[in-house]
């Protein structure tokens, strides 16, 4: 029976006991074979062109060229390599800039060799793994986008945009509402800023494209 081939690696650190680290977990599966190492984000992307690996275990803060534009660099070049971004760092910039890049995953240095290994199985097939940490990075930057237009409009406002849409002017505006033309102009000026708007035919328009009073 024929054997398959073992997955290629490069680790890419710039601590030489991590590389070592890493080398004894990469050593310890059958399937695995350690084919270069790097020191930095530009040795990562020579090592790629000449020895074309299959996996790559690339650190993110190192001298010369950091992990990030090195994982951009790489995956643009030979988009057939598999980049695991093994760090120490969780912070969302890092997460986030790295998977941008073209990272498959996100680990942390605290990772078992046993998830180590199971992860770099995994990006073969095309499959992602985070850390937890990262995970939950993810999570909060999906949850926290800008909230939707107009959300900060005022009940009075939308009634005082309502009428506007009907073509009312201030005085008009002031009398069915039964407030003063003072307090109008009020809040007129307050929804024309919170809309980033500079007109009443531009509240208007915007009003009625994004559907504000529904």
């Amino acid at each position: 029976m024929t054997m398959p081939k073992p997955i290629r690696v490069i680790i890419v650190d710039d601590h030489t006991v991590v590389r070592s680290g890493l080398g004894a977990v990469l050593a310890y599966s059958e399937n695995m074979e350690l084919v270069g190492e790097a020191e930095n984000g530009e040795e990562a992307i020579r090592l790629c062109e000449q020895l074309q690996p299959d996996i790559v275990l690339m650190d993110l803060l190192m001298p010369k060229m950091d992990g990030v534009t090195a994982t951009k660099i790489i995956h643009e070049s030979w988009p057939q390599i598999r980049i695991i971004a093994l760090t120490s760092y969780k912070e969302k910039e890092y997460v986030e800039g790295v998977l941008k890049a073209g990272a498959t995953s996100y680990l942390l240095k605290n990772v078992s060799a046993n998830e180590l290994i199971s992860a770099i199985n995994r990006a073969m097939s095309g499959q992602p793994s985070l850390s937890p940490e990262a995970a939950q990075v993810l999570i909060q930057a999906a949850s926290s986008q800008p909230p939707e237009l107009g959300h900060d409009l005022t009940a009075r406002e939308r009634e005082v945009l309502a009428l506007i849409i009907e073509g009312l002017n201030n005085p008009q505006i002031g009398e069915r509402l039964n407030i003063s033309v003072t307090t109008v102009r009020t809040h007129v000026s307050s929804i024309l800023s919170k809309l980033g708007v500079s007109n009443r035919a531009e509240a208007i328009v915007l009003a009625l494209r994004k559907d504000l009073l529904k």
